[in-house]
Parts: structure tokens; C-alpha cells; sequence
């Protein structure tokens, strides 16, 4: 069976999985406690626990019987920098348009 590559763009994709990697970033839980926050299935959280470990977004131990989940969030230092560049991109435009837009004003009122 072929393993699907998975990055942490399409992890983070899906408003179900930014929920758990926000509930596990606070406090590592056990898949139970996770699955119980949500209104799907178990098998539903599981996939998507299994997406975030593929990830490297959230680590899974074992503990006996339990699973205990724990968010590693270092995997989110791509998407900030991806982020960024296009921040940076927006704020250098808006910061030109302001000042056209104040030089535009500035013009008329000298009228």
C-alpha cells in the first residue's frame, strides 16, 4: 500500500484538526478526552489524529491502554514563514496605496 505524504498545510486545512491542535497545544490528553470534545465519531478523530502525526504536529504515546496525544507545534514555524512573505508582500502595498491615496487628498484639498 502506497503511504500518502501529507505536510502540515493540508493538516491544518481542516477546521476539525486546527480544533484538536488548538486543544492540544493547552494539555496533552488521551484520544478518549479529545473524541469527546467533538460530535463525530471516534474512528473520525482518529483519522484525524493520525493526519496531524503524519504531520509531525502532534506526537502519539503510549500509555498502557491509553494514547496520549501531545501537540508539537514546531512543524507551524513553516506556515508562519510562508505567511509572512505575503504579509510583508500586503503590508508594503497597502502602505503605498495609503500614501497615494493621502497624497490624492492632499492635492484636492490644495484646490
Amino acid at each position: 500500500m502506497q503511504q500518502i505524504r501529507r505536510d502540515v498545510f493540508q493538516a491544518i486545512a481542516d477546521p476539525t484538526r486546527r480544533a484538536i491542535i488548538g486543544m492540544l497545544a493547552t494539555q496533552t490528553m488521551n484520544l478518549n478526552h479529545v473524541a469527546a470534545a467533538f460530535d463525530i465519531s471516534r474512528p473520525a478523530i482518529s483519522k484525524h489524529i493520525k493526519i496531524l502525526s503524519e504531520c509531525g504536529l502532534v506526537t502519539i504515546s503510549r500509555k498502557g491502554r491509553e494514547r496520549i496525544c501531545r501537540a508539537d507545534l514546531g512543524q507551524l514555524h513553516d506556515v508562519a514563514e510562508w505567511v509572512n512573505q505575503y504579509q510583508k508582500m500586503w503590508n508594503t502595498k497597502l502602505d503605498a496605496l495609503g500614501s497615494f491615496l493621502e497624497q490624492e487628498q492632499s492635492g484636492h484639498n490644495n484646490l
